[in-house]
């Protein structure tokens, strides 16, 4: 049985006098983006004039690029809304009525898959592992043998509940040698991990704007194989969230079939650009990769256990358990870490007493530092007052 239990997404604040003041946020999404970034927000724009069609059609290229396939194969959906928009709608356009899911579940996210199948009374079943275990690839594939209806299997990459990177790559070539559809949930690690999406036989892989490609809330994006998105055609539950009525609409010249979030679109082709001159996904991966270990070594320096064993954290948010014996309260913890301009929201994900920091988007090793320095103190304070 998964644990349960209270934990923390914590976010930083860099605090400067006057009006340059702002906030920088632990968490895995939404995330700090530069300045520059902001600023594409400050521009107004038609969202029927060409040029900012083009800017669509060129956000939809280089996501493939990113994905490392051709637009021959595959093609690049953009939905408007949350990250979740964008996997209730890849789960109720490409999965039939005479269809059959196999949800994935290692965390909150893979359940929340369950939630959507439920809400579109698909047919399912789910495998599951407890929050601090990867799913086996061995066992999906004895699974999809044992149940010939299965035709779909979704599950998530990076699982945020607790950090753990699951191996979707064993998971998708075992989908795949069984000729059955692969549905990835790469929301929170898009971007930050490098993810041959050809390669590894995944036929749809769904994240988010504000993600590791550093961008700000607004959509999600799909990359969909195309004759997989063709043969949805007809299939989907929903108007707004059909995927194939979006990508149709699309293909066109550049427009959004519904109201576009403009400012978003602006905000995340600059946060593409900025990707790519950073030194594109190897670099940025590296950043998040030394953010995390640095983390994870200094805690453990402190005593705090990280709750994922390090075969399997991800670089994208860190679970730790309390110190043994902690004497403190959330609430003290929360506010001796606000009057030091962090703030702590409290998630309540898995049965463990654990809290969780990000450490994604623009965020580095000093960073990390100022927030292992904060913690130190609070521990002591803590120590001289048992």
């Amino acid at each position: 049985m998964e644990p349960k239990g209270l934990i923390f997404d914590i976010q930083s604040f860099s605090v400067h006098d006057g009006p340059g003041c702002r906030t920088k946020l632990l968490t895995p999404g939404p995330l700090t983006t530069t300045e520059t970034v902001k600023r594409e927000m400050m521009t107004d724009h038609c969202t029927w004039d060409d040029d900012y069609k083009q800017i669509t059609q060129k956000i939809r290229r280089n996501l493939l690029k990113l994905a490392h396939v051709t637009e021959d194969e595959y093609t690049a959906v953009l939905m408007q809304g949350s990250g979740s928009f964008g996997v209730e709608s890849v789960l109720t356009s490409v999965i039939g009525e005479d269809e059959k899911l196999l949800i994935v579940a290692n965390g909150a996210y893979g359940e929340r898959m369950k939630d959507i199948a439920d809400h579109a009374k698909m047919q399912y079943s789910v495998y599951s592992v407890p929050y601090d275990q990867i799913p086996s690839a061995e066992e999906v594939e004895k699974i999809l043998k044992n149940d010939p209806a299965i035709t779909h299997v979704a599950m998530v990459h990076s699982e945020t509940t607790s950090g753990i990177l699951n191996d979707i790559e064993s998971v998708s070539k075992v989908v795949k040698a069984a000729g059955k559809t692969m549905i990835v949930d790469a929301m929170s690690s898009f971007g930050g991990v490098d993810i041959p999406v050809g390669e590894w036989g995944i036929d749809f892989i769904i994240s988010s704007a504000n993600k590791c490609i550093q961008g700000v809330p607004g959509f999600s994006f799909i990359l969909c194989n195309r004759e997989k998105l063709t043969e949805s055609k007809g299939k989907a539950r929903s108007l707004a969230l059909d995927l194939y009525d979006q990508w149709k609409t699309r293909e066109v010249d550049g427009k959004w079939r519904f109201t576009s979030p403009p400012h978003t679109v602006l905000a995340f082709a600059k946060a593409m650009d900025e990707l790519e001159e950073e030194g594109g996904i190897p670099a940025r991966s590296k950043r998040y990769y030394r953010n995390n270990r640095l983390l994870i070594e200094k805690m453990k320096e402190m005593g705090i256990r990280p709750y994922i064993d390090e075969a399997h954290q991800g670089p994208i948010i860190t679970t730790f358990f309390y110190p043994e014996n902690h004497n403190f309260s959330f609430n003290e913890m929360y506010q001796f870490i606000k009057d030091r301009v962090y703030a702590i929201f409290p998630l309540n994900l898995t049965y463990a007493d654990t809290f969780r920091i990000g450490n994604i988007g623009e965020i580095y090793e000093e960073d990390i530092l100022k927030l292992v320095d904060i913690f130190h103190e609070f521990f002591q304070a803590m120590e001289k007052t048992a």
